[in-house]
């Protein structure tokens, strides 16, 4: 099964930012970091899009300074994995990985959160 842990190798000058090593992610850390319904949010964006995204284009109804926790906390729990790509942050889900250490999580996590968006009515 593919997975994600291709290192992110900065270009020189650029800042780099440090992601949990495959073998480093924790269940418990993971499930601590998809419990918050802005993280939750964010990883249905980013499970939904092709390819990465900047993080203004994902839109929270939280400050600037609160998103940029948010997805250091995804990051640092090894949920999304981030680049510099100019002045813009990237980001993207750490699908694979997470489908090779915890086979079903994400797919039963994104069921869920969208079963109970349609029972709340915010679709």
């Amino acid at each position: 099964m593919p997975t994600d842990t291709t290192p992110v190798v900065a270009a020189p000058g650029a800042r780099a930012l440090e992601h949990p090593a495959l073998e480093d992610i924790r269940l418990a850390d993971v499930l601590h970091a998809l419990a918050d319904p802005v993280r939750l949010r964010i990883v249905c964006v980013l499970a939904a899009a092709e390819g990465e995204l900047n993080c203004a284009d994902v839109e929270l109804p939280v400050s600037k300074s609160t998103c940029t926790h948010h997805f250091r906390v995804l990051r640092e729990h090894g949920v999304i994995r981030q680049s510099y790509r100019g002045t813009a942050k990237m980001n993207g889900l750490r699908r694979g990985d997470l489908d090779a250490l915890f086979p079903g999580l994400i797919d039963g996590v994104l069921r869920a959160a969208e079963l109970q968006s349609r029972r709340l009515g915010d679709v």
